[in-house]
């Protein structure tokens, strides 16, 4: 066994640095939260290469003498605590004097800075955690953090970054939450030279906050205020029309720090109770303030960690306050009419022209009741072929699964609870999920027309146009191209702002912003490249799920039996884009020993 020693402190620095500074968006973390406790007005953040080549923060905060800038460099270094007692009264974001050291051990390190009552500032210049020179030098008040080559001398987490575009966004991330809980800061975000995100300052917190979560969503942010017990709960939650896929729109702050607390989180789920569908997220920015010594915010190297003191009560009040919010918001769920009805107007399709000759997939509803004998005829072409070709080649000639037609010789009993399709098999039930049968039939018809670039599409009257936030925006504009394949034309429209000018027949009578915002949320997930071929499966996937028919939806007989007859033109109609069966089995051997006919 190898002896026992004490490791070089540019080793251990280096190891500290690995706890703190995890990527780009960790310095930037770190050198803005530095800057905000400095009490700035104003945060410029120019970052060059995804944070890999440059970072640099300026700030017009009170600035340091020399002798405590020379301080600030050493590890355990602070001007934030003093005693033990101090750790439970933190009121500041930085307060363990790790961030500057250990994020000059690992790049090309420079800090400038200037108290306002002193005629010059000091220059500090280090690399890989060494000081080089320290020196005079004039400069405006406050401090300026330059961050060059970062891990030059650590190529193992080097290598173990991501895309440019992905370090980016988490660097626009980190800026927007700070901007959410510091609205009376000015913020400025540029990449490469370029402007990303400026936040204007503003005396009024919901200026902001619609500034960071989208400028759509002023109708629909109920304000959320509580004070129970010395907890103090504020920020908005935004109706469930806008929720989403992932929580990426979730933004708790405790004593304004931006945190991923599976408390508040919960907490914010219990508000939200019986308005969010499975699977789906709110958006909602909620502030949590309670006295420190109630909250031990020291429990992470990256302080994204808290543990409440009283948890119960925390959980509580924020439940408590985002249900009265969404409760004073009269209908935060409003009905929702199936948009294959024919009797209902979508006011979003009024400047739809359609596209000539395009195989319809959906299904009108019958709104009209069901007799024997009597059922609702299908009015779209893609029907009327359906009904004369019960063969099923409706798009392309596929490769069967099975050489006879297994769906199509079904013998349709009925519909349960409005989303099972009842069939008759010559030896048994079949039971069919008629979401997710539909779901396959619409995949495999994108899929198909894509790779044909036959994928056709119907152009607005008036494009319509959406917000987004800085990472959302930049995957978007590098998706634009593969996206237009699908029959879907997006432009931008200046800033974080998008116009969609085209959309898929398949998706003509359906909101297609929540769609968007769906896909850019599972691009920022897998880590989209353009051209990514598992990449825009994805994109399929998600527009057959937004397109096909919905469980709790009426069909008529005939319509039951389209799909049947469409899932056998399928190439694997056994199951869902997403791998979810489409239908299960009870042979009458299966069916006689339920109800013990046979042992």
């Amino acid at each position: 066994m190898a002896a026992v020693r004490i490791l070089p402190e540019t080793l251990s620095n280096k190891i500290a640095a690995g706890e703190v500074v995890e990527r780009p968006a960790s310095a930037v973390k770190e050198l803005v939260e530095n800057a905000i406790d400095a009490r700035s007005s104003q945060i410029h953040v120019d970052v060059e290469n995804g944070g890999r080549s440059l970072i640099r923060v300026s700030d017009n905060g009170i600035g340091m003498a020399p002798d405590d800038a020379l301080l600030s460099i050493e590890r355990y270094a602070t001007s934030k605590i003093r005693f033990d007692e101090d750790l439970f009264a933190i009121r500041t974001l930085g307060f363990r004097g790790e961030a500057l050291p250990s994020i000059a051990a690992v790049s090309r390190f420079s800090l400038i800075t200037r108290e306002e009552d002193s005629d010059s500032g000091t220059e500090i210049d280090m690399e890989g955690g060494k000081i080089l020179r320290v020196s005079e030098t004039g400069a405006p008040s406050g401090t300026m953090i330059t961050v060059q080559n970062l891990f030059f001398n650590t190529p193992a987490r080097r290598k173990f970054l991501k895309s440019v575009n992905t370090e980016m966004g988490h660097i626009a991330d980190i800026i927007s939450s700070m901007a959410l809980a510091h609205p009376g800061i000015r913020f400025r975000l540029t990449h490469n030279g370029k402007l990303v995100h400026h936040f204007a300052s503003s005396s009024d917190p919901l200026f902001r906050a619609t500034d960071v979560l989208g400028k759509e969503l002023i109708k629909d942010l109920y304000p959320v205020t509580a004070n129970e017990g010395g907890i103090a709960v504020s920020g908005w939650a935004a109706s469930d029309r806008h929720s989403r896929s992932t929580a990426r729109g979730i933004y708790n702050f405790v004593n304004k720090r931006y945190v991923k607390d599976k408390i508040i989180l919960h907490a914010l789920f219990a508000g939200y109770e019986g308005r969010l569908m499975k699977g789906q997220f709110p958006l909602a920015a909620i502030f949590v303030e309670l006295d420190p010594d109630r909250v031990d915010v020291n429990v992470h190297p990256t302080k994204h960690e808290v543990r409440f003191m009283d948890q119960k009560q925390v959980h509580e009040t924020v439940a408590r306050a985002i249900s009265r919010a969404l409760g004073k918001s009269f209908s935060a769920s409003p009905p929702r009419f199936s948009t294959f009805s024919p009797n209902l107007e979508n006011p979003s399709n009024k400047s739809r022209t359609p596209a000539p000759g395009f195989i319809n997939t959906k299904f009108p509803v019958n709104n009209t009741p069901q007799t024997p004998g009597a059922f609702h005829e299908p009015v779209s072409r893609y029907q009327e072929i359906g009904n004369r070709n019960l063969n099923g080649k409706l798009f392309k000639e596929q490769t069967k699964l099975w050489e006879k037609h297994f769906f199509g010789d079904l013998v349709v009993i009925g519909q349960a609870h409005n989303s099972y399709i009842v069939c008759q098999s010559e030896d048994g039930v079949i039971l069919i999920d008629q979401h997710a049968a539909h779901e396959r039939v619409v995949y495999e018809e994108i899929k198909t027309r894509a790779g044909d670039g036959d994928m056709q599409r119907q152009n607005l009257l008036i494009p319509e146009t959406f917000d987004l936030s800085v990472r959302e925006a930049g995957v978007l504009n590098n998706l634009i191209e593969d996206l237009d394949k699908t029959g879907m034309e997006i432009e931008p429209f200046g800033g974080s702002t998008f116009a969609v000018k085209a959309v898929p027949a398949v998706l003509s009578d359906r909101d297609i912003k929540p769609m968007i915002r769906e896909i850019i949320d599972k691009m920022i997930d897998i880590g989209f490249k353009p051209g990514l071929t598992h990449a825009m499966d994805a994109c399929h996937i998600i527009m057959a799920c937004h397109s096909a028919i919905r469980a709790n939806q009426t069909l008529s007989e005939k319509q039951m039996t389209i799909l049947l007859n469409q899932l056998d033109a399928c190439e694997n109609p056994g199951n869902c884009p997403h791998g979810r069966p489409t239908w299960v089995r009870w042979t009458m051997k299966d069916l006689e020993k339920l109800f013990r006919r046979i042992v």
